[in-house]
């Protein structure tokens, strides 16, 4: 007679220990003659149950590596004066944060890699973290190409592949830069910084609105005038726009 089992019988026998893997089930049904249908939902649950276990590998590397990236240092500096402001920050290059995290991640079996597309005038970027047991996880952002500066078609594209490059690892990683008070010491009102200029214009893009039209509701000359403090407006402004 052909021996059958079920999932029940082989997760357990009498004096058996309770514990027992997915692998190991499977190994169990083959030597007991099991049915195709009960071996096809065993290596399911063995591969499920290696997705779980990878996922756990993961989120333990990643928080014991959290725990050992420093706050990344400010490394690069940006100033310039409009007509009615002086436009000052520092920001941590996409050098800068590789070199503080990639030995931290490689010590705990992580790494990352981008995976980047042009689609019309977008610009997309994908970040994937990967774990050394399989898991990985990917945070992707977009942005209109940055046509700041008289740049060419193909620096365009660079400098907002470079900028989305470390957006997508900052994200991905939950990273904290070191905090800049300059303006505030210089008691000027603190102007937006790079990358809510940067915001604003790939918004302005996709909702079609004129940045003229932006400047003359703040009563300012260009972007890098518009105050800290209005920003969120400013973003609130144009996402109605894109709503009607």
């Amino acid at each position: 007679m052909t021996k059958t089992s079920s999932i029940s019988q082989l997760a357990y026998t009498p004096g058996a220990i309770c514990a027992i893997t997915p692998l190991a089930m499977i190994s169990q049904a083959v030597e007991r003659g099991a049915h195709v249908k009960t071996l096809e939902k065993l290596i399911d649950l063995h591969q499920r149950w290696e997705t779980s276990q990878s996922r756990k590998a993961f989120d333990t590397a990643i928080a014991e590596a959290k725990a050992k990236i420093p706050i990344i240092l400010k490394n690069r500096e940006v100033e310039f004066t409009a007509q009615r402001s002086r436009t000052q920050y520092r920001y941590e290059d996409l050098a800068e944060i590789a070199r503080t995290v990639s030995p931290i991640l490689a010590s705990f079996g992580l790494a990352y890699r981008f995976r980047s597309s042009v689609e019309g005038a977008l610009v997309k970027v994908t970040c994937i973290l990967s774990h050394r047991d399989g898991y990985f996880e990917e945070n992707q952002l977009a942005a209109a190409t940055d046509e700041t500066g008289n740049k060419n078609g193909i620096q365009a594209i660079g400098s907002t592949l470079t900028y989305l490059q470390r957006m997508t690892l900052k994200a991905s990683l939950g990273l904290a830069a070191s905090h800049d008070d300059d303006g505030k010491a210089a008691g000027m009102p603190l102007p937006i910084n790079g990358d809510q200029i940067r915001e604003l214009l790939a918004l302005l893009k996709i909702v079609g609105s004129e940045k003229a039209a932006l400047l003359r509701f703040f009563k300012i000359d260009a972007l890098p005038d518009l105050p800290a403090a209005k920003f969120n407006q400013a973003i609130d402004l144009l996402n109605a726009k894109r709503a009607q």
